[in-house]
């Protein structure tokens, strides 16, 4: 019968990623992350495999809470909400950004970025999760399509492409340094070009006629 491991796997893991995310794949070796589990390499390697295998964890656990967060703001609820759930998350989207000081990123982004063109495991994953980004954001788009917040010619797939690419985006020109204030107005912008039918506009941005709160 296996004995059973001696430490907590899920500990292990959140401080596996939190050197994985503070130095990169390349950048962090197994030394490393014996240091900051506080466990042997023989027996990280018993456990996860080499490092590709460690990181393969800590990726695909990202990627599901990434979407765990947009699924808890972009689903339930009647059409009825279904503006204020959009304009919900894209807002906390931008203000995630603008309030990572550390300038650390997202690891679902850092990691495809480093390792995408070179590692299948992590290209399939990160398009998984951007998939079901893209698939949470147009069903909320349809539903206010349904309720006529939003335009129903329009389509919701072009829509929620253009949400998801704009609050990808929000998080990768943060760390880069854009002002946190200008983090948030894009998120407004990106709001304002829905084609909302008239009087939705300010449930949208959360501002009035004239730009006033």
């Amino acid at each position: 019968m296996a004995r059973p491991r001696a430490f907590d796997e899920r500990h292990v893991l959140e401080r596996a990623r939190e050197q994985f995310w503070e130095t990169g794949y390349a950048g962090t070796r197994m030394d490393d992350i014996s240091r900051a589990t506080g466990l042997g390499k023989g027996s990280l390697y018993g456990a996860f495999g080499d490092k590709a295998g460690l990181f393969h964890r800590v990726f695909d656990d990202w990627c599901t809470a990434v979407v765990e967060v947009a699924r808890e703001r972009l689903t339930g609820g009647p059409d009825a909400q279904a503006l204020d759930r959009l304009s919900g998350y894209v807002h906390l989207m931008a203000e995630n950004s603008a309030s990572d000081t550390e300038r650390r990123g997202c690891l679902l982004a850092k990691g495809a970025a480093e390792l995408a063109h070179q590692d299948p495991t992590v290209a399939a994953r990160s398009a998984e999760a951007m998939q079901t980004l893209l698939n949470l954001l147009r069903t909320e788009i349809s539903a206010a399509q349904r309720h006529g917040d939003i335009d129903r010619a329009a389509d919701p797939e072009q829509l929620a492409a253009l949400l998801l690419t704009v609050v990808r985006g929000v998080e990768a020109v943060g760390k880069a340094g854009l002002a946190p204030q200008t983090l948030r107005t894009v998120a407004d912008t990106a709001l304002e070009l829905l084609p909302l039918t008239e009087g939705r506009q300010r449930r949208a941005t959360g501002r009035g006629p004239s730009g006033e709160n």
